[in-house]
Protein backbone atom coordinates (compact mmCIF):
# COMPACT_ATOMS: atom_id res chain seq x y z
CA UNK A 1 0.00 0.00 0.00
CA UNK A 2 1.34 3.44 -0.96
CA UNK A 3 0.51 6.90 0.33
CA UNK A 4 1.11 9.49 -2.37
CA UNK A 5 1.18 12.86 -0.63
CA UNK A 6 1.05 15.43 -3.43
CA UNK A 7 3.71 18.11 -3.11
CA UNK A 8 1.50 21.11 -2.46
CA UNK A 9 4.40 22.92 -0.81
CA UNK A 10 6.16 23.21 -4.17
CA UNK A 11 3.09 23.42 -6.39
CA UNK A 12 1.37 26.19 -4.47
CA UNK A 13 4.52 28.31 -4.38
CA UNK A 14 4.78 27.98 -8.15
CA UNK A 15 1.12 28.91 -8.51
CA UNK A 16 1.26 31.88 -6.15
CA UNK A 17 4.36 33.37 -7.76
CA UNK A 18 3.01 33.02 -11.30
CA UNK A 19 1.15 35.88 -13.02
CA UNK A 20 -2.43 35.93 -11.83
CA UNK A 21 -4.00 35.02 -15.22
CA UNK A 22 -1.90 31.84 -15.37
CA UNK A 23 -2.58 30.50 -11.90
CA UNK A 24 -5.74 28.53 -12.53
CA UNK A 25 -4.23 26.53 -15.39
CA UNK A 26 -1.05 25.80 -13.44
CA UNK A 27 -3.22 24.71 -10.52
CA UNK A 28 -5.38 22.55 -12.76
CA UNK A 29 -2.49 20.26 -13.70
CA UNK A 30 -1.67 19.77 -10.02
CA UNK A 31 -5.23 19.35 -8.73
CA UNK A 32 -6.21 16.89 -11.45
CA UNK A 33 -3.93 14.34 -9.81
CA UNK A 34 -6.66 14.01 -7.17
CA UNK A 35 -9.66 14.43 -9.46
CA UNK A 36 -10.82 10.89 -8.69
CA UNK A 37 -12.12 12.09 -5.34
CA UNK A 38 -14.97 13.72 -7.26
CA UNK A 39 -16.01 10.57 -9.09
CA UNK A 40 -19.40 10.42 -7.36
CA UNK A 41 -20.33 13.98 -8.29
CA UNK A 42 -22.94 14.29 -11.06
CA UNK A 43 -21.41 15.17 -14.40
CA UNK A 44 -17.75 15.99 -14.80
CA UNK A 45 -16.44 18.02 -11.89
CA UNK A 46 -14.06 20.87 -12.67
CA UNK A 47 -11.12 20.73 -10.24
CA UNK A 48 -10.73 24.52 -10.11
CA UNK A 49 -14.40 25.02 -9.28
CA UNK A 50 -14.24 22.27 -6.67
CA UNK A 51 -11.11 23.81 -5.15
CA UNK A 52 -12.89 27.13 -4.69
CA UNK A 53 -16.13 25.51 -3.49
CA UNK A 54 -14.10 23.62 -0.90
CA UNK A 55 -12.76 26.89 0.55
CA UNK A 56 -9.34 26.56 -1.07
CA UNK A 57 -7.23 29.69 -1.55
CA UNK A 58 -8.42 31.80 -4.44
CA UNK A 59 -6.70 31.40 -7.78
CA UNK A 60 -8.21 34.60 -9.17
CA UNK A 61 -7.12 37.19 -6.58
CA UNK A 62 -3.87 38.57 -5.24
CA UNK A 63 -3.57 38.12 -1.48
CA UNK A 64 -0.46 39.04 0.48
CA UNK A 65 -1.40 36.54 3.20
CA UNK A 66 -1.08 33.45 1.03
CA UNK A 67 2.69 33.04 0.72
CA UNK A 68 3.39 33.63 4.44
CA UNK A 69 0.68 31.09 5.28
CA UNK A 70 2.24 28.60 2.87
CA UNK A 71 5.60 29.27 4.51
CA UNK A 72 4.05 28.53 7.92
CA UNK A 73 2.77 25.20 6.64
CA UNK A 74 6.16 24.37 5.15
CA UNK A 75 8.03 25.36 8.32
CA UNK A 76 5.68 23.14 10.33
CA UNK A 77 6.47 20.27 7.91
CA UNK A 78 2.77 19.72 7.34
CA UNK A 79 3.15 17.44 4.32
CA UNK A 80 5.85 15.30 5.91
CA UNK A 81 3.96 14.99 9.19
CA UNK A 82 0.81 13.94 7.35
CA UNK A 83 2.66 11.17 5.54
CA UNK A 84 4.37 9.93 8.72
CA UNK A 85 1.08 9.95 10.63
CA UNK A 86 -0.70 7.99 7.92
CA UNK A 87 2.05 5.36 7.78
CA UNK A 88 1.97 4.96 11.56
CA UNK A 89 -1.82 4.83 11.76
CA UNK A 90 -2.07 2.23 9.01
CA UNK A 91 0.45 0.02 10.82
CA UNK A 92 -1.54 0.31 14.05
CA UNK A 93 -4.80 -0.49 12.29
CA UNK A 94 -3.39 -3.51 10.45
CA UNK A 95 -2.08 -4.98 13.69
CA UNK A 96 -5.63 -4.90 15.03
CA UNK A 97 -7.42 -5.91 11.80
CA UNK A 98 -4.87 -7.64 9.54
CA UNK A 99 -7.43 -9.04 7.10
CA UNK A 100 -9.12 -5.81 6.01
CA UNK A 101 -9.12 -4.58 2.43
CA UNK A 102 -6.66 -1.71 1.99
CA UNK A 103 -6.50 0.48 -1.13
CA UNK A 104 -3.39 -0.08 -3.22
CA UNK A 105 -2.77 3.67 -3.19
CA UNK A 106 -4.20 6.61 -1.28
CA UNK A 107 -3.59 9.99 -2.91
CA UNK A 108 -3.38 12.76 -0.31
CA UNK A 109 -4.09 16.39 -1.20
CA UNK A 110 -3.32 18.99 1.47
CA UNK A 111 -4.29 22.51 0.44
CA UNK A 112 -4.14 26.04 1.76
CA UNK A 113 -7.50 27.49 2.69
CA UNK A 114 -9.20 30.80 1.95
CA UNK A 115 -9.01 33.24 4.88
CA UNK A 116 -11.76 35.41 3.35
CA UNK A 117 -14.28 32.59 3.59
CA UNK A 118 -16.00 33.47 6.86
CA UNK A 119 -17.84 30.17 7.15
CA UNK A 120 -14.61 28.24 6.67
CA UNK A 121 -12.67 30.38 9.13
CA UNK A 122 -15.35 30.72 11.80
CA UNK A 123 -17.84 27.85 11.66
CA UNK A 124 -15.34 25.25 10.43
CA UNK A 125 -12.45 26.65 12.50
CA UNK A 126 -10.31 26.96 9.36
CA UNK A 127 -10.26 23.25 8.63
CA UNK A 128 -12.27 20.99 6.34
CA UNK A 129 -11.34 17.51 5.21
CA UNK A 130 -12.72 14.43 3.47
CA UNK A 131 -11.58 10.84 3.49
CA UNK A 132 -14.81 9.15 2.46
CA UNK A 133 -13.81 8.37 -1.15
CA UNK A 134 -11.67 5.25 -1.22
CA UNK A 135 -8.17 6.01 -2.42
CA UNK A 136 -8.21 9.76 -1.67
CA UNK A 137 -7.70 12.03 1.33
CA UNK A 138 -8.26 15.78 1.14
CA UNK A 139 -7.33 18.23 3.89
CA UNK A 140 -7.79 21.99 3.66
CA UNK A 141 -6.45 24.22 6.43
CA UNK A 142 -5.58 27.77 7.16
CA UNK A 143 -2.46 27.38 9.31
CA UNK A 144 -3.69 28.48 12.71
CA UNK A 145 -1.67 27.25 15.66
CA UNK A 146 -4.45 24.81 16.53
CA UNK A 147 -4.61 23.31 13.05
CA UNK A 148 -0.84 22.97 12.78
CA UNK A 149 -0.72 21.21 16.13
CA UNK A 150 -3.54 18.86 15.16
CA UNK A 151 -2.49 18.00 11.60
CA UNK A 152 -1.57 14.38 12.33
CA UNK A 153 -4.87 13.71 14.05
CA UNK A 154 -6.80 15.33 11.20
CA UNK A 155 -5.08 13.04 8.69
CA UNK A 156 -5.64 9.92 10.78
CA UNK A 157 -9.34 10.71 11.20
CA UNK A 158 -9.71 10.85 7.42
CA UNK A 159 -7.68 7.67 6.94
CA UNK A 160 -10.09 5.89 9.26
CA UNK A 161 -12.98 6.84 6.97
CA UNK A 162 -11.04 5.58 3.96
CA UNK A 163 -10.33 2.21 5.55
CA UNK A 164 -13.79 1.75 7.06
CA UNK A 165 -15.55 2.40 3.77
CA UNK A 166 -13.14 0.29 1.78
CA UNK A 167 -14.60 -2.56 3.83
CA UNK A 168 -18.20 -1.52 4.47
CA UNK A 169 -20.76 -0.41 1.88
CA UNK A 170 -22.01 3.16 2.13
CA UNK A 171 -25.31 3.01 0.28
CA UNK A 172 -26.71 6.52 -0.34
CA UNK A 173 -30.18 5.04 -0.73
CA UNK A 174 -30.29 3.55 2.75
CA UNK A 175 -27.59 5.26 4.82
CA UNK A 176 -28.80 6.98 7.99
CA UNK A 177 -27.69 9.91 10.08
CA UNK A 178 -26.79 7.34 12.73
CA UNK A 179 -24.35 5.60 10.42
CA UNK A 180 -22.69 8.89 9.53
CA UNK A 181 -22.43 10.00 13.15
CA UNK A 182 -21.01 6.66 14.28
CA UNK A 183 -18.39 6.81 11.52
CA UNK A 184 -17.30 10.24 12.77
CA UNK A 185 -17.17 9.02 16.36
CA UNK A 186 -15.11 5.97 15.39
CA UNK A 187 -12.69 8.11 13.38
CA UNK A 188 -12.26 10.51 16.29
CA UNK A 189 -11.80 7.62 18.71
CA UNK A 190 -9.03 6.19 16.54
CA UNK A 191 -7.34 9.59 16.29
CA UNK A 192 -7.65 9.96 20.06
CA UNK A 193 -6.13 6.51 20.56
CA UNK A 194 -3.01 7.79 18.79
CA UNK A 195 -2.97 11.49 19.73
CA UNK A 196 -5.03 11.93 22.89
CA UNK A 197 -7.38 14.90 23.02
CA UNK A 198 -5.92 16.29 19.79
CA UNK A 199 -7.95 13.54 18.13
CA UNK A 200 -11.23 15.30 18.79
CA UNK A 201 -12.60 17.11 15.74
CA UNK A 202 -12.59 20.64 17.13
CA UNK A 203 -15.99 21.70 15.84
CA UNK A 204 -17.53 18.99 18.04
CA UNK A 205 -15.93 20.05 21.31
CA UNK A 206 -18.41 22.79 22.13
CA UNK A 207 -21.33 20.37 22.51
CA UNK A 208 -19.42 17.36 23.80
CA UNK A 209 -20.93 17.51 27.30
CA UNK A 210 -24.29 18.98 26.32
CA UNK A 211 -26.95 16.41 27.18
CA UNK A 212 -29.70 18.35 25.40
CA UNK A 213 -27.74 18.40 22.14
CA UNK A 214 -26.99 14.70 22.50
CA UNK A 215 -30.67 13.92 23.06
CA UNK A 216 -31.67 16.03 20.06
CA UNK A 217 -29.17 14.30 17.77
CA UNK A 218 -30.46 10.92 18.94
CA UNK A 219 -33.93 11.82 17.66
CA UNK A 220 -32.49 12.02 14.15
CA UNK A 221 -30.40 8.86 14.04
CA UNK A 222 -32.83 7.14 11.69
CA UNK A 223 -33.09 10.01 9.20
CA UNK A 224 -32.26 8.95 5.64
CA UNK A 225 -31.54 11.07 2.60
CA UNK A 226 -28.03 12.47 2.53
CA UNK A 227 -29.28 15.92 1.57
CA UNK A 228 -30.56 16.21 5.15
CA UNK A 229 -27.40 15.01 6.88
CA UNK A 230 -25.51 18.30 7.04
CA UNK A 231 -27.61 19.84 9.80
CA UNK A 232 -27.64 16.68 11.90
CA UNK A 233 -23.91 16.05 11.63
CA UNK A 234 -22.28 19.45 11.12
CA UNK A 235 -25.01 21.69 12.50
CA UNK A 236 -27.35 24.41 11.31
CA UNK A 237 -24.68 26.90 10.18
CA UNK A 238 -23.23 24.36 7.77
CA UNK A 239 -26.69 23.38 6.56
CA UNK A 240 -27.50 26.99 5.71
CA UNK A 241 -24.17 27.39 3.91
CA UNK A 242 -24.85 24.39 1.68
CA UNK A 243 -28.56 24.93 1.06
CA UNK A 244 -29.93 22.53 3.66
CA UNK A 245 -32.62 22.97 6.29
CA UNK A 246 -31.60 23.70 9.90
CA UNK A 247 -32.88 21.38 12.60
CA UNK A 248 -31.90 23.30 15.72
CA UNK A 249 -28.37 22.00 16.32
CA UNK A 250 -25.10 23.81 17.01
CA UNK A 251 -21.98 23.36 14.92
CA UNK A 252 -20.42 19.91 15.25
CA UNK A 253 -23.35 18.36 17.11
CA UNK A 254 -23.06 15.08 15.25
CA UNK A 255 -19.38 14.78 16.07
CA UNK A 256 -19.99 15.34 19.76
CA UNK A 257 -22.81 12.78 19.78
CA UNK A 258 -20.75 10.33 17.75
CA UNK A 259 -17.91 10.50 20.24
CA UNK A 260 -20.29 9.86 23.13
CA UNK A 261 -21.93 6.91 21.40
CA UNK A 262 -18.63 5.33 20.39
CA UNK A 263 -16.98 5.86 23.78
CA UNK A 264 -19.91 4.14 25.50
CA UNK A 265 -19.75 1.27 23.01
CA UNK A 266 -15.99 0.79 23.39
CA UNK A 267 -16.23 0.91 27.16
CA UNK A 268 -19.05 -1.62 27.20
CA UNK A 269 -17.04 -4.05 25.07
CA UNK A 270 -13.66 -3.38 26.61
CA UNK A 271 -12.31 -2.49 23.16
CA UNK A 272 -9.86 -0.02 21.71
CA UNK A 273 -10.80 2.06 18.70
CA UNK A 274 -8.59 0.16 16.28
CA UNK A 275 -10.45 -3.05 17.15
CA UNK A 276 -13.77 -1.40 16.25
CA UNK A 277 -12.93 -0.23 12.73
CA UNK A 278 -15.75 -2.27 11.19
CA UNK A 279 -18.22 -2.08 14.05
CA UNK A 280 -21.82 -2.11 12.87
CA UNK A 281 -23.36 1.31 13.42
CA UNK A 282 -26.69 -0.09 14.61
CA UNK A 283 -24.89 -2.21 17.20
CA UNK A 284 -22.86 0.78 18.38
CA UNK A 285 -26.02 2.82 18.83
CA UNK A 286 -27.94 -0.01 20.52
CA UNK A 287 -25.20 -0.76 23.03
CA UNK A 288 -24.44 2.90 23.72
CA UNK A 289 -28.04 3.95 24.29
CA UNK A 290 -28.73 0.93 26.46
CA UNK A 291 -25.70 1.82 28.54
CA UNK A 292 -26.92 5.42 28.82
CA UNK A 293 -30.29 4.22 30.12
CA UNK A 294 -28.74 1.78 32.59
CA UNK A 295 -25.26 3.07 33.48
Amino acid sequence: MVFTVLDGRTAFREILTAPLPQRAEIARAFLEQAAGMYRYFPGEADVIEMHHMGSGFRLDVEDARYLPALDAMAEANVWGRVESALQHALAVQLRATPDITVPEEIIVLVVLGNPDDEHFMNDSLAMVANGSVTGYLWINIWPTAENLEQIEAIAVHELHHNLRFANRVWDPATVTVGEHIVSEGLADAFARQLYGNLGYTRIGLGALDDDEVFAKVCTGLGVTGMEDFTAWVLGDAHALRYGGQPVGLPTGAGYSAGNRLVDAYLEAGGMTADQALLADHDEVIRVALRRAEDP
